[in-house]
């Protein structure tokens, strides 16, 4: 496992005229068409360690209710299963965090059901 760690750092560690010889050596001697591994070495390399970490969790921000804030009262109290006091009070604090550190397909999924109940939102 140390090997494959040590291999790992060289690869993030190269840079963009390293990577393109390395795929054209495994192009040329192996026929691998390296073209996705390519890009995916040199962003890191090129962009630091920032663009390396992916981003995993997510806040969903009500912007505003729009002009159905009924439903989207509702559309809230079901998908945080809160009261309507709750729900109510998050929508009239619009810009407001409905819901904080959510996966990526959760954040969406809140995002396409609050969209469809006619409120603005947004995912940071």
């Amino acid at each position: 496992m140390a090997d494959l760690n040590q291999l790992a750092e060289q690869l993030v560690n190269l840079t963009v005229k390293e990577v393109k010889d390395l795929a054209d050596i495994l192009k040329d001697e192996y026929g691998i068409e390296p073209a996705a591994a390519a890009v995916a070495v040199a962003g890191p390399a090129a962009g630091g360690e920032a663009a390396a970490a992916e981003q995993t969790e997510f806040d969903v921000i009500l912007k505003s209710a729009g002009a159905a804030k009924l439903q989207v009262v509702k559309a809230v109290k079901t998908l945080l299963g809160v009261g309507l006091k709750e729900a109510k009070a998050i929508v009239d604090g619009a810009p407001a965090p409905v819901k904080e550190k959510a996966s990526k397909e959760e954040a969406e999924q809140i995002k396409a059901e609050l969209e469809g109940a006619g409120a603005e939102v947004e995912v940071k």
